[in-house]
């Protein structure tokens, strides 16, 4: 029997997310071109981009029912094979007759991908650090981040040097880590679930995703991904008459994410989960103020604080569960992943045509939205277009600034009494 390498199957783990991350990282990146490609409005792109928040979710919280079962390896695979239809569909896209539905199943496909992926390796991650589990989560999560500087930066060279229109060649980079990944998975042996090596029952595992803790973390768990993971995804369009270098505000806010995650460890240890939760949640509402708020190189400074803020949201709810609620086991983990893309994929396709609906209202009187989205630059047209553009992008903004608001108080009541429950403990120990 071969003999389980924890670090190898951490080095594959993150390969995998990495690709995760790539996906949206590019995607975010090429999202204006496709529109402008294929015909696409804000609605029908938000709708596209939206898939992959949904697709995950559905394979996460299917993962995390059946991954106990049929082991994690068996699901990899699976992410493997569904990365790669994704990514092979998305650069055939153009020899379609349209180029919206190709897009939307490529982009399931890969969404499904990442959903498989979170399902079988936060659970690994987990179970093969025991003792460090919401560092090792951070560890394993900065390559989510760290996958979106390098896509968003893949995409920023790629314009620099005149070959933005190579969108495809871009998507088709993300084949080189998926082939890697899924050589290494197919090599590896994997541990059972920490859950099934524990011997915690189905029914102990059920009771505890019905419990108060639980539920008040799945609700929050919308609030800390929205804030994240709409931003990141839409930064490019929300960004792009406000300032020429949308792309590099989000790989700015990636790489503050990735560097944040590596020292994980001494600051989760001394503030604690609630406590980086909560300051978390002042400084993502600090940062999206100032992106709704200010222009130029402000805007920087702005990403910066927001990436501060997002930093630690998604690996320290996981985290946190897991630590707290441990009989919740993979499900638990899994039903918050899903929980988190799902309000996300939701929040984007309402927030396109509210996006739509915010420039119809600044254009010109019975002017038509779509003659101007395809006016020829310089035209006044375009220059109104993009004048409406500029007000929509900082106001959609300034109403997702609401959400981090909510999550101070939820997350400064959640301090409160994570502090109060400990102090019992320890004196009933």
């Amino acid at each position: 029997m071969k003999q389980i390498q924890p670090k190898s199957l951490f080095v594959a783990s993150c390969l995998a997310l990495l690709v995760t991350s790539l996906s949206f990282g590019i995607r975010a990146g090429i999202l204006g071109q496709l529109g402008v490609q294929f015909h696409l409005n804000a609605q029908e792109l938000s709708i596209i981009a939206g898939t992959a928040f949904w697709g995950f979710p559905l394979a996460v919280v299917l993962g995390g029912f059946i991954v106990d079962a049929i082991g994690m390896k068996r699901l990899l695979i699976a992410a493997f094979v569904l990365h790669l239809l994704g990514i092979v569909l998305t650069v055939a896209t153009p020899y379609f007759s349209s180029g919206f539905w190709p897009l939307f199943i490529s982009t399931l496909f890969i969404g499904m991908a990442n959903g498989t992926v979170e399902a079988a390796c936060n659970p690994l991650v987990a179970t093969i650090f025991p003792d460090n589990k919401t560092t090792k989560l951070n560890h394993f999560h900065l390559w989510f981040p760290g996958g979106i500087v390098v896509g968003a930066l893949v995409v920023f060279l790629f314009k620099e040097i005149g070959m933005a229109d190579l969108w495809q060649l871009q998507v088709g980079l993300m084949i080189i880590p998926t082939l890697l990944y899924g050589y290494l998975f197919s090599k590896l042996e994997f541990p059972v679930t920490e859950r099934v090596a524990a011997g915690v029952s189905n029914a102990q595992m059920y009771r505890s995703v019905t419990s108060g803790l639980f539920i008040f973390m799945f609700i929050c768990m919308f609030g800390t991904s929205i804030t994240e993971l709409f931003t990141n995804q839409w930064i490019e369009i929300l960004l792009k008459n406000v300032t020429e270098n949308g792309i590099l505000i989000l790989a700015l806010t990636a790489g503050v994410q990735v560097l944040g995650r590596a020292v994980a460890g001494p600051i989760v240890h001394r503030l604690s989960p609630s406590g980086v939760l909560f300051i978390s949640a002042i400084l993502s509402a600090l940062g999206l103020y100032l992106m709704g708020s200010q222009s130029g190189n402000m805007l920087f400074v702005a990403a910066v604080v927001f990436g501060l803020g997002i930093t630690y949201f998604w690996p320290t709810m996981l985290g946190f569960v897991s630590e707290n609620i441990p009989e919740s086991g993979a499900l638990g983990m899994n039903l918050m992943g899903g929980a988190g893309m799902f309000a996300v994929s939701i929040y984007m396709m309402f927030m396109g045509g509210f996006y739509d609906n915010i420039i119809g209202k600044n254009l010109p009187a019975g002017a038509t939205m779509d003659a101007f989205r395809s006016a020829a630059p310089g035209t006044a047209e375009a220059t109104a277009y993009a004048q409406a553009q500029a007000v929509a992008g900082p106001e959609i903004i300034n109403v997702t600034l609401v959400i981090p608001i909510v999550l101070i108080v939820a997350f400064g009541g959640l301090y409160f009494y994570m502090k109060g429950r400990n102090k019992q403990l320890l004196q009933t120990a």
